[in-house]
């Protein structure tokens, strides 16, 4: 597994429940060290560890830790950069699905050696999606539940978002859109000077 996951799940428990969190995850996933190098690759197990150890910690479901890491992605100023690679996929939010399947493709750009799963977006009728999941860690539909809410409201679309579970590795969320100028959103701007995360208005 990449490092740069890894590095993710790392920054999202110390950012969000503090050092001392993950310090007692360090210790109950037995790792041996304290941090996670980026360029670094990792074996798949170590990261489901570290995974079960921070739900047991964090008292959470895997599900629910997921679906965390996904927002936390999207919204803690520590990872505008993600925010900022998303957001460069579409004007609105329809745009931004269509966008998706690209997604692994314009992160390899960033990062030559990063596999991000793959992923299928399946347009139904014109306010309802499925967006297929596969990675070799499960899971990672869930990821993308509370990154598509996330973005849903950087938008300012209502949607709602369901988990279809499958083999391992395997998912497919159901997006529906509900209203695609439901709030006005928050301000964004390509440049990289831009103050992109002042509200709009």
């Amino acid at each position: 597994m990449h490092g740069l996951v890894n590095r993710t799940i790392q920054r999202f428990v110390a950012d969000t429940y503090g050092i001392g969190c993950w310090q007692r995850v360090v210790h109950a996933a037995d790792l041996g060290f304290t941090e996670f190098e980026a360029m670094l690759v990792y074996e798949e197990a170590l990261t489901d560890r570290v995974l079960q150890a921070a739900c047991v910690e964090l008292e959470k479901a895997r599900d629910e830790v997921l679906e965390d890491i996904g927002t936390y992605l999207v919204s803690h100023p520590n990872a505008e950069a993600v925010r900022r690679l998303l957001r460069f996929g579409g004007e609105d939010f329809v745009e931004f699905l269509h966008s998706l399947d690209d997604l692994p493709d314009r992160a390899r750009l960033a990062v030559a050696d990063l596999d991000l799963p793959q992923l299928e977006l399946r347009e139904h009728a014109s306010n309802r999606f499925s967006l297929t999941v596969s990675a070799r860690i499960g899971g990672f539909g869930h990821v993308m539940i509370g990154m598509l809410r996330t973005l849903a409201d950087d938008y300012g679309a209502l949607v709602l978002l369901d988990h279809r579970g499958g083999q391992r590795g395997f998912g497919v969320v159901d997006i529906t859109l509900i209203e695609a100028g439901y709030a006005s959103g928050r301000h964004f701007e390509l440049g990289a000077g831009a103050a992109v995360s002042r509200e709009a208005g």
